[in-house]
């Protein structure tokens, strides 16, 4: 009897526990919930040639940050598929690999082309989706579109309560600018499967852009207790009731979770989710004229200094160059944009001249150059969606454009900005800023 994964494709195992932890493993995987590496090794375990038990435990140690183990178990992967494998399952370890090998361009296209003939094969289809997925880190300005197009393309092949799917088909509607749909979309996905930290991380996003933040924030008091703090996303989720606290005006309770969830010290999140999470939340507090308790900003930056020193992934980059700017470390800085400025005369970064523009920008934001930091920001605001992430992640750059306007007596555009941004969404810490220069 062919055995399937759980969304009807045939498995080369003949072991039915193997295909029944795959399956399981899967979709913990896809869920970002404890118990996935488990299921997988215990698959592994039950037939150790089955491929693609091997190529989806690979694919959890990249996404841990641990590369060594990634290329391993990829390795291994790769063997047994070429012994044991059908043509779907050869390209499926093969994407795998080139993703975890360094070499998204060439990952994220043969991954449209597997998908067009295998769409439900959701390990692969999940890899171009998200905020750190291939899209957004292709360095496209489109990428939020694509990410849309690409589900709509495969939405006929899912079933409507299919829990992954929706999740990350009203994400994607939903940062392309379709909140109501996003919003429904990614509801219904979290109904249908709770213990699933994409779906509450996809729905705290909808209800930030849909200017609900309170009710993102009392979402995530809810279901974040039931998260295992060894859950990489459990950090990143706090880190979206935080900011929800300080755009309602309440600093004490946005230190309270940053101190309890989000710190490098109490996180188990991945290296760029603590690194774009410390910089982006101290900076916002700070900014928005609130104090910075002594030694969170050096904790910070001590936990920075043994991550992402190589310069070339653009969204570290520019985070790593926010927290040296706000620790007055202007050598790392400098350091930085040339290595970024050398890739870019090579042809090497994909995101662009905004990537160093960006680092540039935080510096003269720190030194109090409001005037040069607004210069370099505004020719390039349309291309800060290049890096990659969220809108909510992105939107800490908008904010220190914004504020560079408004200090340097660019009144009439700041408050340009600030209208274009409260169209797209209520926001109580917009609409003081709004009063302020209107005054």
């Amino acid at each position: 009897m062919t055995h399937l994964d759980s969304r009807g494709l045939p498995l080369s195992t003949t072991s039915d526990l193997a295909a029944e932890r795959y399956r399981d493993g899967v979709d913990l995987l896809l869920s970002t919930w404890p118990g996935a590496a488990e299921a997988l090794e215990e698959a592994v375990a039950a037939d150790p040639d089955f491929a693609l038990a091997h190529a989806a435990r690979a694919r959890l140690h990249a996404i841990r940050a641990e590369p060594a183990k990634a290329r391993a178990r990829i390795a291994t992967a790769e063997e047994l598929v070429a012994r044991r494998g059908t043509e779907r399952e050869r390209s499926h370890v093969e994407l795998l690999s080139l993703a975890i090998n360094g070499q998204p361009a060439k990952a994220l296209e043969r991954v449209l082309a597997h998908t067009d003939t295998w769409p439900r094969d959701i390990l692969i289809l999940s890899l171009p989706l998200g905020a750190f997925g291939l899209f957004a880190f292709s360095g496209m300005t489109d990428h939020d579109r694509a990410r849309v197009e690409l589900c709509e393309r495969h939405a006929r092949h899912f079933d409507a309560d299919d829990w992954w799917f929706l999740t990350y088909r009203g994400w994607a509607h939903a940062e392309n600018g379709n909140v109501k749909l996003g919003r429904a979309l990614t509801q219904r996905g979290y109904d249908l499967r709770t213990h699933n930290a994409n779906a509450a991380h996809a729905l705290a996003h909808v209800l930030y852009e849909s200017g609900a933040g309170e009710e993102a924030e009392r979402l995530i008091a809810d279901w974040l207790p039931g998260y295992d703090r060894a859950g990489i996303l459990h950090g990143h989720i706090a880190w979206h009731s935080a900011l929800g606290a300080l755009e309602r005006g309440d600093p004490e309770r946005a230190l309270a979770i940053y101190a309890e969830d989000i710190q490098p010290s109490v996180s188990a999140g991945m290296p760029v989710n603590v690194v774009s999470d410390t910089a982006s939340f101290l900076w916002r507090l700070q900014a928005y004229g609130h104090t910075v308790p002594p030694g969170l900003w050096e904790a910070a930056a001590a936990y920075s200094g043994g991550v992402f020193q190589k310069a070339g992934f653009a969204f570290a980059d520019v985070h790593m160059a926010l927290l040296a700017a706000a620790t007055g470390d202007r050598a790392a800085v400098e350091q930085r944009v040339e290595a970024l400025t050398g890739l870019l005369e090579a042809g090497a970064l994909a995101a662009g001249p905004v990537v160093p523009a960006l680092c540039r920008a935080a510096l003269a934001f720190a030194e109090e150059d409001y005037a040069g930091c607004a210069r370099l920001l505004e020719p390039l605001a349309a291309e800060v969606v290049r890096i990659g992430g969220s809108g909510a992640q992105r939107e800490v750059f908008e904010d220190m454009l914004l504020l560079a306007l408004m200090r340097s007596g660019e009144a009439v555009k700041a408050r340009e900005l600030l209208e274009r941004r409260l169209h797209r969404r209520p926001s109580p810490r917009d609409t003081r800023w709004y009063g302020l220069l209107t005054a």
